[in-house]
């Protein structure tokens, strides 16, 4: 029988202080989201033999699940101690490398993406007890080709990309751009691109039956002389099909289930870590690709519009842009002059920690509704390195 491997990929982000803010405002959506994330190790409990899920969660989101405030007031929701100790399952759950606050990469200055990076693999290291993270999830799918040196030196093997944005560099078929992971190469470094399916991971995020995926999977992969590697990739705790607790309506109780029960029956698809895949095929050919995210219900992803399309998120990433070089400026000269005073360094740095948070991503989605929580930071930011740079001048 011929078989089709799928790699499924769930993002999981909350920026900081949401779920907070949606137990003093909505509780029950506050609980949605939070059954949610619960919902994913229990839908795969009795299938670990065959459940293969990557999740990519952001920084700020393991934060909050780690506060000991946070768990305290959701205990008898969700456990979240227990929560995060079933995500070590390695069985059934492939963790993937991610940037600390969810910003997305390409419209950051570059100099903020390792310190987001080195975050990220700061708390994911100690919660999920390992070294080794295979993959790297861009946030939003905000991909270009210049983090690909970057990525090498955190060690990732692969990064994900969405299908829109390929172009072939080596000849190939629709059907291999799409369902084979490639190569793509900038400055002196490679990497693996396996990537996303952009329909089928709109027909994930909506809602769909086991029939009509496997009937798709197999129209669309049906001339493959390979096996096709399968990927989709949504948000694992928005929406409706994600949250509702029916598991008769949800996406683990009507899909997932069946396709792993499935398998002992009649169906050739199979759940796969992509590790696994690309140590047993490898990648083949290489690849070019454009920059740009994934779809946003309205926007295509191409030009960032979802997060650039007002005066106001323009204007606010470009007081990110000064600010940044502003703060690493500083940042060098005191590590250079005035190492010796911790004072200086904590103000530097506590202003770094404020651009950093002013970058996620969410607070650039929602058109110019969050872009004061930006300017929030940015302010805040630009206090503490005025207080780490005064003393500088005095000194000179």
């Amino acid at each position: 029988m011929k078989v089709f491997a799928h790699a499924l990929v769930l993002n999981l982000h909350q920026p900081p202080f949401n779920l907070e803010h949606l137990l003093n405002t909505n509780e029950w959506e506050a609980k949605e989201i939070l059954w949610a994330l619960d919902r994913i190790p229990r839908s795969l409990w009795g299938y670990e033999d065959r459940g293969r899920v990557h999740l990519a969660i952001s920084g700020t989101l393991l934060e909050t699940l780690t506060d000991p405030a946070f768990q305290s007031r959701v205990y008898g929701t969700v456990d979240c101690g227990s929560l995060l100790w079933h995500l070590q399952n390695r069985r059934i759950i492939d963790i993937l490398g991610g940037a600390y606050y969810h910003p997305v990469l390409p419209l950051i200055p570059p100099a903020d993406r390792p310190e987001h990076l080195a975050r990220w693999r700061g708390i994911a290291r100690h919660l999920f007890w390992r070294e080794d993270f295979h993959g790297f999830w861009p946030p939003e799918m905000g991909f270009c080709m210049e983090i690909i040196p970057l990525l090498k030196r955190f060690g990732y093997t692969y990064v994900l990309v969405d299908s829109e944005h390929i172009d072939p560099v080596t000849p190939m078929r629709w059907d291999e751009i799409r369902y084979r992971p490639h190569v793509a190469r900038y400055g002196g470094e490679e990497i693996v691109v396996v990537v996303r399916d952009r329909e089928l991971s709109d027909a994930q995020e909506s809602g769909m039956d086991f029939g009509w995926f496997l009937h798709e999977v197999w129209e669309r992969t049906k001339h493959c002389d390979f096996v096709p590697l399968v990927t989709t990739c949504t948000d694992g705790d928005n929406g409706g099909w994600f949250r509702n607790t029916n598991p008769r309506g949800n996406f683990w109780g009507v899909f997932y289930r069946e396709l792993l029960e499935r398998m002992d029956r009649d169906s050739p698809i199979r759940p796969v870590f992509i590790h696994d895949y690309l140590r047993d095929h490898g990648p083949t050919g290489e690849v070019r690709v454009r920059t740009g995210a994934w779809n946003t219900g309205w926007h295509h992803g191409g030009d960032f519009r979802q997060w650039t399309g007002s005066p106001a998120q323009r204007n606010a990433l470009q007081r990110v842009a000064d600010l940044s070089a502003a703060i690493h400026a500083a940042r060098r000269r005191i590590a250079g002059e005035f190492g010796h005073d911790p004072g200086l360094a904590h103000a530097v740095e506590d202003a770094l920690w404020h651009l950093l948070r002013a970058e996620t991503s969410c607070n650039f989605f929602w058109g110019e509704a969050w872009v004061e929580r930006c300017d929030d930071d940015l302010e805040a930011a630009a206090a503490s390195l005025a207080q780490a740079t005064r003393p500088v001048g005095e000194r000179r």
